[in-house]
């Protein structure tokens, strides 16, 4: 994504303007709220359209949210068995917008892999792309996207990281092992299928990552970084609200330091462990 000016403040680029897509036939009308909070993150969704045969009992679900988050349905029946027809208005209405040059990203909230062009070619423009699906949705998309979230991870409340937690929430163990693993007292109701940090990745992107002479990195710099190698990785699929916390629970292979200069300002910085000598 390319700013509109060099002059651009932290407010102004906080403000990128988004047009969220969703696709009614691939997603679920419960995560809504948590859904547009987590778009709130980057940015302003100036436009908001959902798609789908709403005469089906199938849409009854999204009734009942459209007006009280001021999404504009866009009804498409189903001439033919199958979801085509969505697929395609959908991807229409994207290009409309992406012709009128007043957006600054797009959000495609769908698990179908046939938004995957669409994904590519908005980021051929320039425009950032972020998706959001269930776990299933294939690699293709989640790939084509700058990032790409689970939906899974806006069901339920999230730990802070390792230690107890309530029954539905997860907790840290096996951690001796150098490979942390996610325990979900109940992760079959939430849609969540038993997750394990990626240690391997994480420490390989470490050592492959820009780092100062010392072999240190800034976390944020470091959080960018994993995500454009998968764009999909996102710690709250593991248990942890935030990367700080997955990695402190990391602290067998790597290490923090805070070199924040005040209590308003975060600087944390992380680098492997050094190997110790006999």
């Amino acid at each position: 994504m390319n700013p509109k000016s060099t002059a651009k403040t932290e407010s102004e680029e906080a403000a990128q303007k988004l047009a969220v897509l969703i696709d009614a036939d691939n997603a679920q009308a419960g995560i809504i709220e948590a859904l547009l909070t987590e778009i709130a993150n980057y940015g302003e969704a100036t436009v908001k359209r959902i798609y789908g045969d709403f005469t089906s009992r199938t849409s009854t679900q999204w009734k009942k949210v459209l007006q009280k988050y001021a999404i504009k349905p866009v009804q498409q029946f189903a001439y033919t068995t199958g979801k085509n027809a969505t697929d395609s208005t959908l991807i229409i209405d994207a290009m409309d917008l992406l012709y009128t040059r007043r957006f600054d990203g797009f959000c495609l909230v769908s698990s179908d892999s046939d938004f995957t062009g669409l994904a590519l070619r908005l980021r051929e423009e320039g425009l950032m792309v972020l998706g959001f699906g269930e776990q299933k949705t294939p690699e293709a998309f989640r790939n084509a996207c700058h990032k790409f979230i689970f939906t899974e991870v806006l069901r339920r409340p999230l730990d802070k990281g390792p230690g107890p937690t309530t029954p539905a929430a997860t907790q840290v163990v096996g951690q001796g092992s150098g490979v942390v693993q996610e325990a979900a007292g109940d992760s079959a109701a939430n849609g969540r299928k038993k997750a394990k940090v990626p240690t391997r990745f994480i420490v390989d992107a470490l050592a492959s990552a820009q780092l100062d002479e010392s072999g240190w990195i800034h976390l944020g710099a470091f959080g960018n970084y994993l995500t454009k190698l998968r764009s999909d990785f996102d710690p709250r699929v593991y248990g942890f609200k935030k990367l700080s916390d997955l990695i402190r629970a990391m602290s067998r292979d790597v290490e923090l330091v805070d070199r924040s200069p005040d209590s308003t300002t975060k600087s944390i910085y992380i680098r492997r462990r050094p190997r110790k000598t006999s």
